[in-house]
């Protein structure tokens, strides 16, 4: 505690990041083994490939309409009540899959996967949390540090899915619906934490910091600088960079088990591929949050797009049955997107005002769930029609529309500076 019984914000933030940990090591867990097999279950109701996406377009979808919710009740209550209601609302989706399998209603499984999404949403909206009492020049590595978390839960959960799946057979529930189990658990439990541990509340300790120490530099107020000292790109040049990193990685994730399945590989091979694709989405975060703190968003975001283009190319090129260049390319597509989200994130932190910040983030991620949607859905569509090699090979070359968008914000950067100086 400071003088006069205020919060250290340090000290808060150690005590929010510790429980924004905890819980992103279960809601990874809860994440990955929904994204494991939700393709392969909705094949296997079906009778067909052609709706495969479907799954991740709805669960996407549904995190789309989290975003929204969660993000209005953070702004008006706080981080820890919405990120506990998202979580909450994942387990509750978890368990009308699991119900939906028993059954056999397709109908039910798309309603439900739809629900899972907020599990998605939320996980996502945490890394906003642990940026609010940072200072602008350690905001990616908060960010990452909460992301980071994520890769424990999201490594297991998919080597988790044969054994999940027997268990599931055990009990009289379709195997490949076993892995909801773990992720409805993994849900509520993260839940759970959040309500118990997150406190102080970060949002709201960040706006009572600001409001007692008006004009200081203590506490981040949403408007600074960037590392290099420029002013700070624009909330759209953010969203664009999250919105095509997630377009593209969700679609060629959400095929690559399709695809390895119809080469002949089983539910573990293709976990763990998925296993290394989500390590790689959140395991180099410390690293990619000092980079963009050190020497700017904006690199670190063009570093996205030439990772994704790679990506493409190597799952486009690889042979089906190699599992370790289709492990490759999916690591480069993981790396890819941390690239884009962690940059894209201090990039929309940075820009926003703490007053309207959690309404805004959570908008911002409605857009990246709308294009994780349009990924997801595409990509059964155009696989079946042209095949996974064009399919991996169009997302990388849409990827480098990153690249021009950069140049963009950065020429409009230099010339206001030059009409203010």
């Amino acid at each position: 505690m400071i003088p006069g019984g205020t919060i250290d914000p340090a000290q808060a933030q150690q005590r929010i990041l510790r429980a924004l940990v905890a819980s992103q090591i279960l809601s990874g867990a809860g994440l990955a083994a929904g994204v494991t097999v939700g393709a392969l279950l909705a094949q296997d109701m079906l009778g067909g490939t052609s709706l495969a996406g479907l799954p991740s377009a709805l669960f996407t979808a549904g995190s789309a309409l989290a975003a929204v919710v969660v993000g209005r009740i953070s702004q008006s209550r706080g981080r820890r009540p919405g990120l506990t209601a998202g979580y909450l609302t994942g387990a509750l989706g978890s368990a009308g899959v699991i119900t939906a399998a028993v059954l056999d209603l397709p109908a039910l499984l798309f309603l439900s996967l739809f629900v899972y999404g907020a599990g998605t949403a939320t996980n996502l909206q945490a890394r906003y949390a642990g940026a609010d009492l940072a200072t602008p020049d350690h905001r990616a590595r908060a960010v990452s540090r909460v992301l980071v978390a994520t890769t424990l839960g999201g490594v297991a959960a998919p080597n988790l899915a044969a054994p999940m799946a027997s268990l599931a057979e055990r009990v009289g529930v379709p195997g490949l619906a076993g892995p909801f189990l773990l992720s409805g658990t993994a849900y509520a439990l993260a839940a759970l934490v959040l309500a118990v541990r997150l406190r102080p509340d970060p949002l709201l300790t960040a706006r009572a910091l600001a409001a007692a120490d008006a004009g200081t530099v203590t506490v981040p107020t949403g408007d600074g600088e960037d590392p290099a000292g420029r002013r700070p790109p624009g909330v759209v040049l953010g969203a664009l960079v999250m919105i095509l990193t997630q377009l593209v990685m969700v679609a060629v994730m959400t095929m690559t088990p399709v695809h390895m399945h119809d080469h002949g590989h089983g539910t573990a091979a293709a976990g763990l591929v998925i296993a290394l694709h989500i390590a790689a989405m959140y395991l180099p975060s410390p690293l990619t949050g000092r980079l963009a703190d050190r020497w700017g968003r904006l690199r670190v975001a063009g570093a996205s797009g030439v990772t994704l283009l790679a990506a493409g190319v190597l799952a486009a090129v690889a042979p089906g049955d190699s599992v370790a260049l289709l492990a490759l390319a999916l690591i480069l597509l993981g790396l890819g997107w941390n690239f884009g989200l962690i940059s894209g994130t201090a990039i929309i932190t940075d820009a926003v005002p703490l007053a309207t910040r959690a309404k805004t983030q959570g908008l911002v991620d409605v857009s990246i769930a709308i294009a994780g949607t349009t990924g997801g859905l595409a990509s059964g569509l155009v696989v079946a029609a042209t095949g996974y090699p064009v399919l991996a090979l169009a997302g990388g070359i849409l990827s480098l529309a990153i690249l021009p968008a950069i140049a963009v914000s950065a020429t409009a950067d230099r010339a206001r500076d030059k009409r203010v100086a």
